[in-house]
């Protein structure tokens, strides 16, 4: 059972890595003939078009790892048919269920490796090239309005209720164009804050540049004027520490599984609209058991007469099931916001088609064939 082991796994093993090295090359390309266009503008050169493109490599490699693993197992499986290998192993005591565990097992290599791109590569690579793009464009613009964060903090006064919106962010980590307002417990306005730059750091300690604060002192009776007054520098504590700032400034994709999960807490603490981070933290904790679903869903490939059409034709088919999972993959978070699905129902929806498919083709093909 060694020798059989070692045979499939050889196989599968390099099939895989070979579809990914393409895929990879095949996304570098497009990245890099994209960044072609900037070239020139805000300093953009040569070499920061292909870092760029580097940078965006194990972003890519984490999307299309379940698509690849479904390839390269299915050309494997595939070619081990074709030349008959399969059938000996099958003849020689070779089991369906013996086989799906032999290819599970490899699946969760697979999966685990998806995982450590995912959680340790991606993010900083994405962060980097953040950066990059704040370099060239001189800040980060987050969105047409900004990124909102909000907290609630409890004053001897009463309760404060904060909203912050932070317009962008520059390579070097600060914050451009703050506005901050306070209101107490009944809605009133009670100081507005604008900033044309600020930093914070791990403790929440914000240090506002080139300040403007205006306050609407609390009365008893009568109206009292208004008190405006300027600041160079304006140090503004917060519980709103770096972290959640960067989670809610960078781009999803910089983010590992428990910053989101984090910050989607800290969202619904702070009764914000959370569920598309949710449903992006379950996605993103699921995803790389898609790998172990794509290795069940290419082993009927193997039990598929050599009359049932080529290799190159069942590559292509596992090419259409790749590009369809990918699909249903960004519909069903889309949709699971807009008809607010539960997140890990949204995120499971595709995983759990594509098993139910496997499993479906496998009793089908091997069982009943």
């Amino acid at each position: 059972m060694k020798t059989v082991r070692a045979l499939l796994y050889k196989d599968i093993l390099g099939s895989v890595v070979f579809v990914a090295a393409a895929f990879l090359a095949l996304f570098f390309f497009f990245d890099f003939v994209d960044g072609l266009e900037s070239l020139g503008r805000s300093g953009r050169s040569l070499l920061t078009a292909v870092l760029a493109a580097l940078l965006e490599v194990p972003g890519h490699l984490y999307d299309l790892s379940p698509i690849a693993v479904l390839i390269g197992t299915i050309y494997a499986l595939s070619r081990l048919a074709q030349s008959s290998e399969f059938t000996i192993l099958r003849t020689s005591g070779l089991g369906p269920g013996h086989a799906l565990g032999l290819l599970a097992t490899i699946g969760l290599l697979f999966a685990v490796l998806t995982f450590a791109v995912g959680e340790f590569l991606a993010p900083p690579a994405e962060t980097r090239l953040a950066k990059l793009k704040a370099e060239a464009a001189g800040a980060l613009r987050v969105g047409g309005a900004g990124a909102w964060l909000k907290e609630k903090r409890q004053t001897p006064e009463g309760e404060l209720s904060v909203s912050l919106n932070v317009g962008g962010v520059r390579a070097s980590g600060e914050l451009t164009d703050v506005l901050i307002l306070e209101f107490d417990a009944d809605g009133r306005q009670l100081t507005r804050i604008g900033a044309k730059a600020a930093t914070v750091d791990s403790q929440g300690l914000w240090t506002l540049r080139q300040a403007v604060v205006t306050r609407w002192p609390r009365t008893q009776g009568g109206e009292a004027a208004v008190r405006e007054s300027t600041h160079e520098s304006l140090p503004w504590q917060s519980s709103l520490r770096a972290d959640v700032v960067a989670s809610a400034v960078l781009p999803l994709s910089t983010m590992s599984t428990l910053d989101l999960y984090r910050y989607s807490a800290h969202l619904a603490g702070q009764e914000q609209a959370a569920q598309r981070h949710q449903i992006r933290f379950w996605e993103k904790a699921l995803y790389p058991l898609a790998c172990l679903v794509m290795v069940a869903l290419a082993l009927p490939f193997a039990y598929l007469h050599a009359r049932a059409g080529g290799v190159g034709l069942r590559v292509f088919g596992g090419i259409m099931l790749g590009i369809c999972f990918v699909i249903l993959n960004k519909l069903s978070g889309h949709i699971g916001l807009l008809r607010d699905w539960t997140p890990w129902v949204a995120a499971a929806t595709p995983g759990l088609v594509y098993l139910l498919l496997s499993m479906a083709a496998f009793a089908w093909l091997v069982r009943y064939r």
